[in-house]
């Protein structure tokens, strides 16, 4: 085979397919109108026209007996599937959609492509391998490779350099999950164990929030709709987007017009999702997940600390829980550093482009290599200070990125918050480089817990633009910072710090000047893995209201209750965490008189 020869790399996925080729100098993948990702959906139109990719997804709501996705779950199977009249096998879908990511190649490199690289999970077996080799076929394709996913992951991220390197790739994505144990030492690329799922990803998280939506609906006086197909399919529209809004902001609201009539009144959908409430559907599931992690380790006889890396690969991943779960388990923080849905196709592309004669070594992103955060009010090392730091945009993030974190007024009757904005890593602010500071005043004369949206987005020029959000009223205050990818001289860094240490010399003057003022205000998320940003109790991202005063008193207490009181105390515990989380004020005050009333009695033994 010679340079002329043209091969592409293809991910056929449960949700999303792309094509990769070497286009003017590197790996690309080749998108239609911009868009580099073609939904795995094929439809038949109800004049007959065959339908692949966008069209086919946006006729799913409407005539989903038309329409057939997640095909990749039957590949090696008996089954058919019908669209309207036609009855199809699964390779002959798969097909379909492989024609069209030859199109959509053929189209951007302007010749014609007859060779391609397709992979497919690591697991999958001799009959879905076979069915995907006769996919190819059909569609005009001689499949030269039929590449492992965890192995097209590990090409991309060129972890297949001269050093020998151990990763674990996990990859969750629409339809299927798998985990593998891979070991790269120049040319080889082996996977050394795998584990998984043919049957767990993102489409079980979007049926999960299907049914807490319908719920919601059900709880407002709205009717079961099990039955109507079509309104079920418009609610998993809703679910689907909330789930990939929910990946990087703290809320999603899904709003459905006229779903149904029940006595002879429109029945709306009009309901907010919050992270957590989305974490706590789906965490059984990644719990699962990473038993399957342990296993792929055990069968491979390796630790997590003989681990040179963890590769995130899919889109289900992008989802926080997965990158905590992962780090608790392991002990290391895993790499994002290539766009999850792309990753896959571009690995295949590097294979495909190496068998056409071309020198490719790893594919080239451009990432951050900075992290970017707020200071907020909250405890670091046993002790409270306006100092506490946790990223939002972390390194090595693929650019451009936007990402969005909740926090909250401390005060009653807060008017103004004061966002510093840092460079750097360290849970401890003032280790960090300050890079802009700006207030959001005039906030709503509410009590404490006032939800602040943070939002940083950051481009591929480095400009990086912070908008905080009062989320209750809308009010938006933000700041542009140019060349924040750009590193600092040492006399600028120096420059920074030294006023940063002088602000830290008066901090309690700053502190007791915030709290007059009502400027400080704590972060309302999980820690994300950082084990140093702890309160007193253990716990992560804690703030320093009454509330968490009675928590920390009450834990103190816990060895001298009984074991009855000690059962109450801890229930009265999880449910105040609860009612903090759903910001439930009335709920929390009560459960809050409770266990300072349990605690009377203790306290008086």
């Amino acid at each position: 085979m010679n340079v002329a020869d043209v091969v592409v790399g293809i991910d056929l996925g449960t949700t999303n397919s792309e094509v990769a080729a070497f286009l003017d100098g590197k790996v690309r993948i080749l998108p239609v109108d911009g868009d580099p990702i073609l939904p795995s959906v094929v439809g038949m139109a109800p004049d007959g026209t065959l339908l692949v990719g966008a069209p086919a997804r946006n006729q799913l709501a409407l005539y989903p007996e038309r329409t057939v996705r997640s095909i990749k779950r039957l590949m090696g199977s008996a089954q058919t599937v019908s669209m309207g009249e036609t009855v199809f096998t699964p390779p002959e879908v798969s097909a379909l959609i492989l024609k069209e990511l030859k199109g959509r190649a053929e189209a951007s490199l302007g010749t014609p492509v007859r060779k391609a690289v397709v992979t497919v999970p690591a697991f999958f077996s001799d009959a879905q391998r076979q069915a995907t080799r006769d996919a190819g076929a059909i569609a005009g394709l001689e499949v030269l490779r039929i590449l492992n996913e965890p192995t097209a992951a590990a090409l991309a991220y060129g972890e297949d350099g001269h050093e020998p390197k151990t990763v674990l790739v996990y990859d969750l994505g629409g339809g299927t999950f798998d985990v593998s144990v891979v070991h790269a030492a120049g040319d080889l690329t082996e996977v050394l164990a795998s584990h998984g799922d043919t049957h767990l990803g993102g489409d079980d998280f979007d049926q999960l929030l299907l049914e807490h939506l319908h719920g919601k609906l059900i709880a407002g006086g709205g009717p079961d709709l099990h039955a109507d197909r079509r309104v079920m399919s418009r609610l998993l529209q809703g679910a689907e987007e909330a789930k990939k809004r929910l990946s990087s902001e703290p809320w999603a609201r899904v709003r459905e017009e006229h779903l149904a009539e029940a006595r002879g009144v429109p029945v709306h959908l009009d309901v907010e999702v919050s992270r957590e409430e989305y974490e706590r559907l789906i965490e059984h599931l990644l719990e699962r997940t990473i038993h399957s992690v342990h296993k792929a380790l055990s069968d491979a006889g390796k630790r997590p600390a003989e681990l040179d890396a963890i590769l995130l690969v899919g889109g289900a991943t992008r989802t926080p829980l997965v990158s905590e779960l992962l780090e608790q388990a392991t002990g290391i923080r895993p790499r994002q550093d290539l766009h999850p849905d792309l990753c896959v196709a571009l690995g295949a592309g590097v294979l495909a482009s190496r068998l056409a004669g071309h020198q490719i070594e790893k594919v080239l992103v451009d990432v951050t290599p900075y992290s970017f955060g707020p200071s907020h009010l909250g405890y670091l090392d046993g002790h409270l200070t306006p100092f506490c730091y946790r990223p939002i945009i972390r390194r090595n993030t693929p650019l451009p990125v936007s990402r969005t974190e909740s926090y909250f007024t401390v005060d009653d009757g807060q008017k103004t918050v004061r966002l510093d904005i840092f460079q750097g890593d360290d849970p401890n602010a003032l280790n960090n480089i300050p890079i802009g500071s700006f207030a959001v005043e005039g906030l709503a004369d509410v009590p404490s817990g006032n939800d602040i949206l943070v939002r940083m987005d950051l481009d591929l020029d480095g400009i990086l633009r912070v908008t905080a959000v009062e989320k209750r009223t809308g009010l938006t205050k933000a700041i542009t910072i140019e060349k924040a990818t750009t590193a600092l001289s040492p006399q600028e860094i120096e420059k920074a710090r030294k006023r940063m240490r002088e602000l830290a010399a008066d901090e309690e003057a700053f502190y007791s000047e915030d709290a007059e003022d009502g400027e400080g205000f704590d972060d309302d998320e999980g820690n994300d893995g950082d084990e140093d940003d702890e309160t007193l109790d253990g716990s992560q991202g804690a703030d320093p209201s009454p509330t968490q005063a009675l928590l920390e008193r009450s834990s103190a207490l816990l060895p001298r209750m009984s074991s009855e009181d000690r059962e109450e105390a801890i229930s009265l515990h999880e449910r105040i965490e609860e009612a903090r989380s759903t910001g439930d004020t009335h709920l929390l005050e009560s459960l809050s008189q409770q266990l300072e009333d349990l605690l009377f009695f203790v306290e008086e033994k």
